[in-house]
C-alpha cells in the first residue's frame, strides 16, 4: 500500500508541476526572455560545446563508475552505477513521452527572431539535453555527497540548460520542465533502488 501511495503522489506532483509550467508556456516574457539570451547567429563555441557534452556525459557517468567496480570488484558500487543508468532510462523515457503527448513547436517554428544553430525535427517541451543533464547530476550527486562532486555536475547541467536557450532550441520553460524530469528521475531511480535491489540488514 505504501509503495502505491507513494507512486500516485509522484504522479499528481509531477501532473501538478508540469500543469504549472505550461500554465506559463509562450508567455510574452518567455519569448522575449529567450530572445535576449539567444544570439544572431548563436555562434559561441563554448555554448556549442558544453550543449554537445549532455549526452556523453550522462553515459561515462555510469559506465566509469561500472568500470571502476568491476576492476576493484566493489559490488556497492556497481549497484549505484545501475542506479545512475537507471536514472537516463527513466529520463528518456519520460522525456519522449512527454514531448509526444505535449507536442511543443520549437520556439523558431512559432516565432520570427529566434535563430537555432541547427533545425531540429522533434518536439521542444521539455528539453531532452537538459533532463538527460540534469538525471546524471542528481544521480551521481545522490551517490556522492561531497560538494566538490554535486557543485560541480549542478553547474554543468546548468550550463547545458543555458546553451539549450542561447542556440535557440528551447524555452526557458522546456528547461526548467527537462531540470525537474531529470532530478524526478533520479530520485525515481534511487527510490525503486532502495525499495526492490539493495539488500536490507
Amino acid at each position: 500500500m505504501k509503495s502505491s501511495s507513494f507512486i500516485i503522489k509522484s504522479i499528481l506532483l509531477i501532473v501538478g508541476c508540469f500543469s504549472f509550467i505550461q500554465s506559463f508556456s509562450q508567455a510574452s516574457w518567455e519569448v522575449d526572455m529567450l530572445r535576449n539570451i539567444n544570439h544572431n547567429p548563436p555562434s559561441s563555441d563554448l555554448w556549442r560545446g558544453i550543449s554537445s557534452t549532455a549526452k556523453p556525459i550522462a553515459v561515462a557517468a555510469p559506465l566509469g563508475m561500472a568500470a571502476v567496480a568491476l576492476i576493484n570488484k566493489d559490488k556497492k558500487l556497481m549497484q549505484k552505477a545501475y542506479e545512475v543508468a537507471g536514472s537516463l532510462v527513466i529520463a528518456t523515457i519520460a522525456t519522449q513521452g512527454l514531448k509526444t503527448i505535449v507536442g511543443r513547436p520549437r520556439p523558431y517554428a512559432t516565432y520570427t527572431g529566434i535563430y537555432p544553430d541547427v533545425v531540429e525535427t522533434d518536439k521542444s517541451f521539455p528539453s531532452g539535453h537538459v533532463s538527460t543533464a540534469f538525471s546524471t547530476a542528481a544521480a551521481v550527486s545522490i551517490q556522492c555527497k561531497k560538494w566538490y562532486v554535486t557543485v560541480p555536475f549542478y553547474a554543468w547541467a546548468t550550463g547545458v540548460g543555458y546553451s539549450r536557450m542561447y542556440l535557440g532550441q528551447h524555452y526557458p520553460s522546456d528547461v526548467l520542465a527537462g531540470a525537474a524530469v531529470g532530478i524526478g528521475s533520479a530520485y525515481l531511480a534511487h527510490w525503486l533502488n532502495q525499495k526492490f535491489f539493495v539488500k536490507k540488514k
